[in-house]
């Protein structure tokens, strides 16, 4: 079984900054693709962004030169870094543990709200 605790949420005003981090347990965290999804209400949850074992990455094309996902396996650890924040970017943002192998072995996190707003 795997936990995730996120953390980094919070008010930003539009074109600020946030990091989102994802701590992960009770698994090996490199056969894991971790990812971030958004959801506003009345919305369904989207994809924000991936990153797999090896790097390889993978984003939303609303947030395609503003946010970088990274990870650090020694730290069982993915970051969402957002930059050019705009109003529209609200929402829950979860984080996700999908194993590359088993496919239907997958795991979130509780959510952590950010809000972009003057």
């Amino acid at each position: 079984q795997v936990q995730l605790v996120e953390s980094g949420g919070g008010l930003v005003q539009p074109g600020g900054s946030l990091t989102l981090s994802c701590a992960a347990s009770g698994s090996i965290f490199s056969i894991f693709t971790m990812g971030w999804y958004g959801q506003a209400p009345g919305k369904q949850r989207e994809l924000v962004a991936t990153i797999a074992g090896g790097g390889t990455t993978n984003y939303a094309d609303s947030v395609k030169g503003r946010f970088t996902i990274s990870r650090d396996n020694a730290k069982n650890t993915v970051y969402l870094q957002m930059n050019s924040l705009k109003p529209e970017d609200t929402a829950v943002y979860y984080c996700n543990a999908h194993h590359t192998i088993l496919r239907g072995l997958e795991y979130w996190g509780q959510g952590t709200q950010v809000t972009v707003s003057s």
